[in-house]
């Protein structure tokens, strides 16, 4: 049962890996003005009547848009032969490179070459499986905090993010303390990368127990499954950024509880007490 259920998992997580690479690195073709989120591209001889409006993704434009083009968080790329007949306006794309240097940049659009944002996001997200192996022990800690306490979590998750920058200028104020700057900012990646691994954990395991209720799956298979799925949210336009957040969130605060000692330990049920048995007492013979 256990290795029907590791193969039934380990192709879900495959199948599910290979359709996200596939969305994120396919362009849809549109045939009339208007607003989209994710890339898009106008094909060679296609007429695009009206202005368009690519959110959170690039404009690849080989025909004609008889209207403005306007691209947030993407690029505009024109090429040779395309006509637009208004005004171009783009906001983001290389502009927020140059701000973010570390970001994923956008490529050209080939059918052929994986997004990097996706090998971005899910090498990133790995690195909590990396945790997750160094301290096996804390991760749990951070996960039955984050059983017990979810709403709490996410309330602590957002004091501390408040909390980095007066934390960072109290110690800066001080001089002697400056050194200890970079071990706060460590610790908050830390505490995400904990966050991150403890609630994979959570919901590779609770979607491995409904596949089949009656095996236990083993922690790294549920990380790994968990993994996938926090990955592929992340990537869905619009809605991958209240996930990333989410989960950066309620990871560092869960991170931050299992500091406290048992006073946020998840509450154990007490064994209830058996009545007593009534009638006769039958003999044993």
């Amino acid at each position: 049962m256990k290795q029907r259920l590791a193969v039934m998992v380990g192709f879900f997580v495959v199948a599910l890996a290979l359709a996200t690479s596939t969305a994120s690195a396919h362009m849809q073709a549109i045939y009339h003005g208007g607003t989209y989120f994710g890339s898009v591209v106008v094909e060679p001889g296609q007429v695009v009547d009206g202005d368009l409006t690519v959110i959170f993704g690039d404009a690849t434009i080989f025909g004609t848009v008889d209207g403005d083009l306007n691209v947030i968080g993407g690029n505009a790329d024109q090429r040779p032969g395309s006509v637009i007949t208004g005004e171009v306006n783009n906001v983001g794309g290389d502009v927020a490179q140059t701000v973010v240097p570390w970001a994923p940049s956008e490529s050209p659009y080939n059918p052929f070459v994986p997004d990097p944002r996706v090998l971005w996001r899910l090498s990133w997200n790995l690195l909590a499986l990396l945790v997750f192996l160094i301290f096996p022990l804390r991760t749990r800690m951070v996960l039955d905090r984050l059983e017990g306490h979810p709403g709490l979590s996410v309330t602590a998750g957002l004091l501390g993010c408040i909390a980095v920058i007066p934390l960072a200028v109290l110690l800066a104020i001080t001089i002697l303390l400056i050194p200890l700057i970079p071990l706060e900012l460590i610790f908050v990646l830390a505490g995400v990368f904990l966050g991150t691994a403890a609630l994979a954990l959570l919901i590779g395991r609770r979607l491995c127990e409904l596949l089949s209720p009656a095996t236990t799956p083993s922690p790294l298979l549920a990380l790994l499954v968990g993994i996938t799925l926090i990955t592929a949210a992340e990537l869905v336009p619009v809605v991958g950024t209240l996930v990333l957040l989410f989960v950066g969130l309620i990871g560092l605060g869960a991170t931050m509880l299992s500091f406290g000692g048992d006073a946020f330990a998840a509450p154990v049920a007490a064994p209830s007490a058996r009545a007593p048995k009534s009638g006769t007492t039958m003999a044993t013979g």
